[in-house]
């Protein structure tokens, strides 16, 4: 596709992996991209479409720092720019900081208390709750008393979830866990909470395969009247049953579709929109999991067969110029191949994954979050990381076996090495 005026540029903050693909959307149509972000190397900040990169972390007890290095962008830049955040704590920033920031910038203006809810998995369920939007049980205990007396309440197996999932996963390296009995549930409270900042809650977990989560993709005017709209579902997951799509597919789903616009209509949300359901096969209701009120970083798997995606919807509306119509590319897969590999692996150990179905689920697969032969030092410095890995978690099995050995008995090490003993060491 084509557009008329590609003039207006465009800022990302916060240039991981979604970033990349916002860079290689509106790179090919010959927008001027800017990145934002403390990592040279970010995948946003190594496309060839990135026009210049600008280091520097987002801080939020600090936000005041991040703002003026902004206007000091702005100002190099020397005209009005898209600014597009590609993370929670980026977008709740935006919508707090919009009356300064539209000296220079152009961007959806949302409510930031609006968005201070979306982007919290406590406010997000208070307002599915208000507005009608089935959503699964949730409890948010303050304190391990609290926890004890929820165990008495709820059927097991549950999900522990980070109410702010990035603040959970940047302190504990986890965004959420399945949990079967009370027991496991107070330990991991335990090993996961932080007292003086509880960011815990208690969700019921809802039966059925990771092919039953389902995503909107779509774009809201300032009006928030819905410009673009995709729907599709996960195959795969990483981490699996508990992380992001690593294999996904565009599929229409009018029921998800008319549920969410209804929601963001209902409290007047404005731009581009992530949104995740599951579906429940004990009374066949889609139920809201999470609300990401920005880019989602598997916005490439929905593309119309006009080459159209929210981004480049954003960019049309923000810019006064006509939106194309969108006609979803039914059956388009999108992977995350680093992702993608750990995800089936994990899935075939778990016996639900067979090497001819593994084969069979790429059928329809059109794009890769990291390759691309007109973009490829991403996918280059991607695998290099993921060789390195790789090398540091064969080391570290190398050195497990070789400890074993020193810990054994000469008499065992020497029979094991000869072949002559067959059971396993613990």
């Amino acid at each position: 596709m084509k557009i008329q005026n590609n003039t207006t540029p465009v800022v990302i903050v916060n240039c991981k992996l979604g970033a990349l693909g916002i860079m290689r959307s509106l790179g090919s149509l010959g927008v001027p991209l800017y990145g934002v972000d403390a990592d040279r190397w970010s995948p946003g900040m190594s496309s060839r479409y990135c026009k210049q990169r600008f280091l520097m972390d987002f801080d939020e007890n600090n936000p005041q720092r991040f703002l003026g290095y902004l206007f000091e962008v702005g100002e190099k830049i020397g005209q009005s720019s898209i600014l597009i955040p590609t993370s929670d704590e980026t977008a709740l920033f935006v919508a707090e900081a919009r009356d300064q920031l539209k000296e220079y910038y152009l961007f959806p203006d949302n409510n930031p208390v609006l968005v201070k809810d979306l982007i919290s998995k406590e406010g997000m369920y208070r307002l599915a709750k208000k507005h009608d939007i089935p959503t699964p049980l949730t409890m948010f205990p303050r304190n391990l008393d609290e926890v004890l007396a929820c165990t008495e309440d709820v059927s097991f197996p549950v999900m522990l979830k980070g109410i702010h999932g990035n603040r959970l996963q940047s302190r504990t390296g986890k965004k959420m866990i399945i949990v079967h009995s009370g027991k496991e549930l107070i330990e991991n409270y335990k090993m996961l909470e932080d007292p003086d900042f509880p960011n815990l809650m208690i969700q019921e977990y809802i039966p059925g395969g990771d092919d039953q989560i389902y995503i909107f993709n779509g774009y809201f005017d300032n009006e928030s009247g819905c410009l673009a709209v995709f729907t599709g579902h996960k195959i795969r997951q990483y981490p699996v049953h508990v992380g992001c799509a690593s294999l996904g597919l565009c599929e229409w789903n009018q029921e998800v579709a008319d549920i969410t616009i209804k929601f963001m209509q209902s409290i007047g949300y404005k731009g581009i929109l992530d949104i995740g359901y599951r579906l429940d096969p004990r009374d066949g209701r889609y139920k809201v999991l999470d609300i990401n009120p920005r880019v989602g970083q598997a916005f490439r798997l929905f593309v119309s067969n006009n080459g159209m995606d929210v981004v480049r919807s954003l960019y049309l509306d923000l810019t006064g110029q006509k939106i194309h119509p969108i006609m979803p590319r039914e059956g388009r897969k999108w992977v995350i191949e680093d992702f993608d590999i750990v995800s089936s692996l994990h899935y075939h150990r778990e016996g639900i994954l067979g090497l001819l179905d593994w084969f069979k689920s790429f059928r329809g697969l059109e794009e890769g979050a990291w390759f691309s032969g007109k973009d490829p030092l991403p996918f280059v410095i991607m695998l290099a990381r993921l060789m390195k890995k790789s090398v540091i978690w064969l080391g570290k099995k190398l050195r497990l076996v070789k400890n074993i050995k020193r810990d054994l008995p000469l008499n065992i090490v020497s029979d094991r090495e000869a072949g002559n003993v067959k059971d396993s060491v613990s």
